[in-house]
């Protein structure tokens, strides 16, 4: 298995898919690391000689990924909260930030449902 970002990434993959295991890493970014690294994406993973391996570690340092990106993301999040703006209210309140509807739904952001005594009607 090849490491990459401190990721181990799966050797009976396709190179696209395997980069994939990386956070910060999609489909589309996969493909442009793999084409700027001149490496052909229909490549399984565990075929990549040594050489192709450091061309993609080069490639994948252009971008933030695995702990910087994480790091970087929980910074916007708590700057947020810390001027007091909608969306930081609602990462506080555990609300959806989006502008989603929370009146039936939302119960990935709200947890478990309360029951709420005396409702029925």
């Amino acid at each position: 298995m090849a490491r990459i970002k401190g990721v181990d990434i799966p050797n009976n993959k396709r190179s696209v898919i395997a980069l994939t295991y990386i956070y910060g890493i999609g489909k589309s970014l996969s493909n442009t690391i793999l084409k700027d690294a001149k490496i052909d994406p229909n490549k399984k993973a565990g075929d990549l000689t040594n050489d192709e391996l450091v061309a993609i570690r080069n490639e994948v340092d252009k971008y933030p990924t695995e702990g910087d990106l994480r790091r970087e993301i929980n910074m916007n999040i708590k700057n947020k909260m810390e001027i007091h703006c909608y969306e930081g209210d609602r990462h506080r309140k555990g609300l959806p930030v989006r502008g989603q509807r929370t009146s039936r739904n939302a119960r990935t952001r709200k947890g478990k449902g309360k029951t709420v005594a005396n409702k029925k009607k």
